[in-house]
């Protein structure tokens, strides 16, 4: 089950892929300042991971009119993750969490996605600018997107 509304949302430093090369992203330095919406997705280059992301960069203006930043995070590689988005046009910050530390502390661990071994469930969590979970849910199988409808609900309490 994955962490619960009202709790202190762990905090990551994780790599992202830039035009720059690898960058530092930590959650904490939204605190204060913004709302964080962090998607939790199982492998880039999959289809319903691909509409997800897609679905989301065709929406960011939504989240940032809620002042909200949006993370999408994954166990793929930072540089995989970076040719998928090149191929797709995905502009949602992706973050790389290849030991898996972050999926395991918001206890959103997959088993054995596909029998290819352990990834990210799909998974959706509003963190809000004093660092508590405010929206949480995790879908029924990889193939359920998250109920966006609730995440922008949250966002706007």
């Amino acid at each position: 089950m994955p962490l619960s509304v009202g709790t202190k949302a762990p905090d990551f430093t994780l790599k992202t892929k830039t035009a720059d090369g690898l960058k530092d992203v930590k959650l904490s330095n939204n605190l204060g300042k913004k709302q964080t919406v962090l998607l939790f997705f199982p492998l880039a280059f999959t289809g319903v991971c691909t509409q997800e992301m897609c679905d989301i960069t065709a929406g960011l203006g939504q989240y940032t009119a809620l002042d909200a930043e949006v993370y999408a995070i994954s166990v793929d590689s930072p540089f995989a993750q970076e040719a998928w988005a090149k191929q797709n046009s995905i502009k949602v910050t992706l973050l790389s969490d290849l030991n898996k530390t972050v999926t395991k502390a918001y206890d959103v661990v997959f088993p054995n996605l596909a029998g290819v071994g352990d990834t990210a469930a799909r998974a959706a969590f509003v963190v809000g600018r004093d660092g508590k979970i405010k929206y949480a849910e995790q879908t029924p199988t990889p193939k359920d997107l998250p109920n966006f409808a609730a995440v922008q609900a949250a966002l706007k309490k």
